[in-house]
Formats: C-alpha cells, structure tokens, sequence
C-alpha cells in the first residue's frame, strides 16, 4: 500500500449528490481516492474534484478517477485499475444506483441488483479492506407498515415500484456477506437538502409540496392536503454524509444495519403547515378527508396543478416507520443528530426560490 496515504477510498457513484458530499467531507492530504465514474461524467467529475481539491485544500494527486460502469463484471475498468483498487484499498462506499421511482424493471434490476453484485465481487478480492459501506434506503420495506426495525429486511409485503424492489434485492446480496465481509449497511429515509444552505440536486418528494404551495401559498395554504395518520420521514444531505462518515470508521457499526432517518418525523399535516408557515406566517384551516386527497391526488388533472406523478402519491399514504435505535445509539457517541424540519425548512425554500429550475 502507498505509504504516503493512511487510508484508500474507493467510492461508486461519483459525481453524485450524496457521493461527492460525502468525499468533500473526508478529503485530507493523508486519504487516497478512487472514484468510479461513468464515461458521460468524467468531465463534471473533473470539475467536482477540482473544486473538492481546492475547497479542502487537498492536492489533486489524491484523486484517481476511474471510468467504469457498475453493470459491467469487474466495474467495467481497465486491468490496471481493478490491480490498484484490489491492493490499495482499505474502505468501500457503493452509492451508484438509480433512485427514480418511475424507473423500469430491467434498468433498476441492472443497475442496483447486478451491480450491486459486481461491486461486492470486487470488494471481496480487497486485499486490505477496513469497511465495505454499502448505502441502501429505508423504503426496502416496501408495503409493509407499521415500525420497522433495523434488524429485519426479508418481508414478502410487496413494493410499490421497481426501484424498492430492486434496492430490496440489492441489499439482500450485501447482507449475505455480512459473515465474511467488515460491513455496515446505510438505510437513509427522503433525503432532502442541506439543512443550512439548502441546496440539493433534484426536486422530488417534499419538493412537490413546496412548488405547489409557492404558486399561491396565501390562497393554497388553506386547505391542508396532508393527513395525521401518515410520517414522512425527511433527512437533510448534511445529516446524511456526517452520519455516514462517522459510522464507516465507528468499530461499533461494523456488521450493523443502520436507519439514517428522524427518529421522530412529522405527518405529512404536519409538514404541509411547516412549508405553509414558513411561506405565509400562518398554518392551514380545512382538511379534506384522506379518501378524497388519495383519489384527487390519482385523477389525470392532479399532476399538472400539484406537480405531484402519480408514482409518487403512494408515498403520502403509506403508514411506516423507521426505527432508528441502533444508530441514534451510535450516533450520538458522534454527537450527531437529525435536526428538525421546521428549524430548516426556511432554507430549503430559499434554495428553491433562488433556483426555480434544476
């Protein structure tokens, strides 16, 4: 191993949201990086690294990017490269997947479950190999409802697209190692923007909400479309890469499945008056019943006044939460905590206002 670093990081999926947050945050001039890029990103990562090289002041020699494609046995990456990572490396974080939830079978089986495969045939064959971070999400539950606990996966509840079926499958093979590999597996719930500047890569999930409202928040905050039964649970990036950088090199998360959620999120009520409140100053007045929200939120005519597709409805009905016992315990050795949504809420508007358009 090079003995200028103490530590090689091979990271798929860079460059991104969550990928590159998370090599900005360990960036030292004594880590070594390995970032598996697909060909049609080289470019942004060539940027991404420059401006991590720069912001962090670490020199551009600790950066190696490696073209490849998770679908393809060994990575698809030259001999040289597997040579390097199989001797280098010492820990893993695979974040390459596709997390559209309108994506089709065959794109999300390929991607999160062959490639998820390639990726562990990989790490097996690392020499020196500390960590393995495998980053799945909490929505592997499926359909089942209820609170679900850390520890459990296999169900046969079902699941309400290809992308959970799949991240489903994905984690099952990681799980599967769990014996013979140093591993912790990453459960994260909605991931959301920073929670002090507010920026994020997409808007998707609350960011339906928060479009709908700022079309008329003064007319549109009146009636609460959310209900009481349902939490969504929301973490912000921020939270997400302190939480993650910490427990890859926490003995104690080794072997563990860990819910990277709020232990305590709010209804979607909730949520809508904290968007409303931080638009308005004042909460909502009416709330239609959830039978005729569901079906208005399924009708034709719903996506272009809501900005809601229907494949993400399911969402804000589904009555599940995450047990976050086993992390909350690790995590707060790290003196790391999910902050609350109304305490950032008013940054997450303000990014959308400044950048209307993604």
């Amino acid at each position: 191993m090079n003995v200028l670093f103490r530590e090689t990081i091979l990271v798929t999926g860079f460059p991104g949201f969550l990928a590159t947050r998370l090599v900005e945050k360990l960036a030292r001039s004594d880590v070594q990086f390995f970032l598996l890029v697909q060909p049609k990103f080289v470019e942004q990562a060539m940027e991404e690294v420059g401006a991590i090289s720069e912001e962090a002041a670490t020199p551009l020699e600790c950066f190696s990017i490696i073209e490849g494609d998770i679908r393809e046995p060994n990575l698809g990456a030259s001999e040289e490269d597997l040579e390097a990572i199989r001797r280098e490396v010492t820990t893993v974080f695979h974040f390459a997947a596709v997390y559209d939830l309108g994506i089709d079978k065959e794109t999300a089986l390929s991607v999160n479950v062959d490639g998820t495969r390639h990726v562990n045939e990989l790490v097996g064959e690392i020499a020196n190999l500390r960590r393995y971070n495998y980053i799945s999400t909490c929505y592997v539950a499926g359909e089942r409802t209820g609170r679900i606990l850390e520890t459990e996966l296999e169900h046969a509840a079902g699941f309400k697209n290809h992308y959970e079926e799949s991240k489903y499958l994905a984690e099952m093979e990681v799980e599967r190692l769990k014996d013979k590999l140093p591993i912790t597996i990453f459960r994260p719930s909605v991931v959301v923007g920073d929670s002090k500047s507010g920026e994020t890569a997409k808007y998707d999930g609350i960011y339906y909400l928060i479009h709908y409202l700022r079309k008329a928040p003064i007319i549109l905050r009146i009636l609460n479309v959310g209900n009481k039964r349902v939490k969504l649970n929301l973490v912000p990036v921020d939270f997400v890469v302190d939480a993650i950088a910490a427990l890859s090199e926490d003995e104690a998360a080794k072997g563990k499945t860990l819910a990277i959620a709020d232990p305590d999120p709010l209804t979607t009520r909730e949520l809508f008056d904290a968007i409303a409140f931080a638009l308005t100053g004042r909460k909502s007045e009416f709330a239609p019943s959830i039978a005729l929200t569901k079906w208005f939120l399924n009708t034709s005519i719903s996506p272009p006044i809501t900005g809601l597709p229907h494949y993400g409805v399911p969402y804000f009905f589904i009555e599940q939460e995450y047990d976050t016992a086993d992390a909350d315990k690790l995590l707060a050795n790290h003196k790391i905590e999910c902050p609350r949504f109304p305490s950032y809420v008013e940054n997450l508007i303000d990014f959308v206002e400044e950048n209307p358009e993604l």
